[in-house]
Order: C-alpha cells, then sequence, then structure tokens
C-alpha cells in the first residue's frame, strides 16, 4: 500500500511539474506546429513531416512566414542555412516584431552577397517605431555550408543576440536615462526571404543575378522557452514577476552574461564587428544615442 501511494504522489508531482513547465515554457522543433507560411504563393514549403521549412525567392517573389503564437519575452533558438552561391541582392530577415506605427521589433537580417565573399549579419532594435541601432558583423564560418542556430534572448532587462551559443550583441534596458526598451508590446517571430538589391550588397551596387534563381534559404529545430500571449486575456503564460525560479525552467527571464560569454562577446565585437552605431559620430553629430554611454 506504502508503495503504491508512493508511486501515485510521484506521478501526481511528475504532472504538476509538466504543467507548469508548459504554462512558462514553448518547446517544438516542429515547424509546422508552430508557424503559418503567410505569402509566396507556395513559394515557403514544409517538408520532412514538418521538421524542414524552406523559403524560396525568383524574380516574380519572395516568401515568408510567421509563427502562430505572439510572446511577451522569450529565448528564441531557429536553425537555418542561408542562401548558397551567389546571393547578392537577397535579404534573408528573422526576426521579432509587433503590429502598428510605435512596433517594437528586434531583427536578425542576413544581407547575400557574391559567391566567396562573407555574408553580413546586420542587427536592430526597434522601441516604438524607432530603430537606427544598427550593428553589423561578419560571421566567423560559412552560414550556407550546414546549418547554425541563431537566438534572441529578450527578457525585462536585455536582449542578447547570438550565433551557435556565442552572444554577438547585448541591448540593455536603458529605461533609467530615458531609453524605450521593448516589454509592453506582444511579438510574432517573422521569416522572408526577398530581394533588396537596392541596398543589400555594396550599398545596392551589385544587383540579383536572377539566372541564379531560385534562392532558397532552409529552416529547422525551432525551440522557444517564451511567455506566450492570448490576445483575448490580455496577459502571458508566465507571472509578472521577473524573478527567476529554476525549476519553472525559466532562468532566461532574469539571465545575463556570464563572465566567460562577456569575454566571447568582445571577441566577437573586435573581430568580426563591421558597423556599430554607437561609434558613428557622422551619423550622429549632434551626439551619439544615449544608450550608447551605457557599460
Amino acid at each position: 500500500m506504502a508503495c503504491t501511494s508512493a508511486s501515485f504522489f510521484m506521478k501526481l508531482l511528475l504532472v504538476i511539474c509538466v504543467i507548469i513547465s508548459a504554462a512558462i515554457s514553448v518547446s517544438a522543433g516542429n515547424v509546422k506546429q508552430e508557424f503559418d507560411i503567410t505569402w509566396g504563393d507556395g513559394r515557403g514549403k514544409i517538408l520532412d513531416n514538418g521538421e524542414l521549412l524552406t523559403l524560396s525567392l525568383d524574380k516574380a517573389s519572395g516568401s515568408g512566414f510567421q509563427s502562430k503564437n505572439e510572446y511577451l519575452f522569450g529565448k528564441i533558438d531557429m536553425q537555418l542555412k542561408l542562401v548558397p552561391g551567389n546571393s547578392a541582392g537577397t535579404v534573408t530577415a528573422y526576426y521579432l516584431s509587433s503590429q502598428g506605427p510605435t512596433h517594437d521589433e528586434i531583427d536578425f537580417e542576413f544581407l547575400g552577397n557574391l559567391s566567396g565573399d562573407p555574408y553580413t549579419v546586420h542587427t536592430n532594435v526597434f522601441t516604438q517605431g524607432k530603430g537606427n541601432r544598427e550593428q553589423q558583423f561578419h560571421l566567423w564560418f560559412d552560414p550556407t555550408a550546414d546549418f547554425h542556430t541563431y537566438s534572441i534572448l529578450w527578457n525585462p532587462e536585455r536582449i542578447i543576440f547570438s550565433v551557435d551559443g556565442t552572444p554577438i550583441r547585448e541591448f540593455k534596458n536603458s529605461e533609467s536615462i530615458g531609453v524605450p526598451f521593448p516589454k509592453s508590446q506582444p511579438m510574432r517571430i517573422y521569416s522572408s526571404l526577398w530581394n533588396a538589391d537596392d541596398w543589400a550588397t555594396r550599398g545596392g551596387l551589385v544587383k540579383t543575378d536572377w539566372t541564379q534563381a531560385p534562392f532558397t534559404a532552409s529552416y529547422r529545430k525551432y525551440n522557444a522557452d517564451a511567455c506566450v500571449w492570448s490576445s483575448s486575456s490580455a496577459s502571458s503564460s508566465c507571472s509578472s514577476s521577473t524573478n527567476s525560479n529554476s525549476n519553472n525552467g525559466d532562468e532566461w527571464l532574469s539571465q545575463e552574461l556570464d563572465s566567460t560569454s562577456r569575454e566571447r562577446l568582445k571577441w566577437v565585437q573586435r573581430n568580426y564587428m563591421i558597423y556599430n552605431y554607437c561609434t558613428d559620430t557622422k551619423r550622429f553629430p549632434q551626439g551619439l544615442p544615449p544608450e550608447c554611454n551605457v557599460s
């Protein structure tokens, strides 16, 4: 009888833990369950029993998808394999965004290039409709040869962009000095593959070579530990508290860079950053944006 009782309570505890975890996080490798292809007239495809999603671009149109869920804070991971070969003029965008003229947005954009030349990873953060916070990087590997994981950590204190677990950028909450921070508008995940040869490659000097079309980018192994937003109740699946509770799997809600990660961030920015708005004094002759002075 005691063994039966103990077994029952262990099972009950397991069920409770699963329910709590599900309320705080969404984890899914199956892209079909998590995303809708929203445009492209068949150029976006879900393959391999929902495990692989591809977007294609030709001269007539690009394509795109969006998440079924909206989120208010989360840690988002997706594996991407970018357009190979001569991808000049193309942009593969992967980002979080809300809607409206005062929208918030957290951007990864991958700017194509001529064969053999490196991709440019373009990042930006919009708050209340205002962006102009670009940082750009090259990568330390060929992003077209295999899949790599691109991550966005978004919690109430910071946004961290990472590639294969290596942080490349941190945008801190600087509301204390008057800089808005995205924390009240739920966002969906979007991705698109489109032609931007008026600016994407060498400022528009290199145009898209349509003889190379169709151009294709691939996506797999999506994972979101995130607060799912319910529009009907105007609330998220997470507590309003920002305190971490390791038993509930929401450590990311208060996650910050440790000393090792901060050294890796410095390594990337020292060796692979090619543009930083925070050092562009010609662009901001009246003074750099205030968040640029935050250590």
